[in-house]
């Protein structure tokens, strides 16, 4: 279970460093796009985002990514009418229970000592 949580961890890793980058440097099209955020809100998730990507706060960090991508699934949804491959709201509820379940996996099944 050790070696599964770390393969998620790595790769939700990437993944949040480098939406989290986009969102931070490149929001002009993500805030034009999706206006349900200023673009002070996305520049300060995608500073969560990259700050979470940093291994050493990896439970705390997935407990508060899994909260945000959530949430941020939820937005996508209100504002999104067609269910695809190619919606971000798929792709951020995938990775939100992902994200969950390493969050769940560091807290609640690390081995005893």
């Amino acid at each position: 279970m050790n070696v599964l949580l770390w393969v998620l961890q790595v790769a939700l890793a990437l993944l949040y460093l480098a939406g989290g980058s986009y969102k931070v440097f490149k929001f002009d099209a993500l805030a034009n796009h999706m206006r349900a955020l200023p673009r002070g809100g996305w520049r300060a998730l995608g500073a969560l985002e990259v700050i979470g990507a940093v291994p050493a706060v990896t439970p705390l960090a997935a407990a508060a990514l899994a909260l945000e991508t959530l949430a941020l699934a939820g937005l996508y949804a209100r504002y999104s009418l067609k269910l695809a491959a190619t919606n971000p709201m798929v792709w951020a509820a995938v990775m939100g229970l992902l994200v969950a379940f390493v969050a769940y996996g560091r807290y609640a099944l690390r081995p005893l000592a």
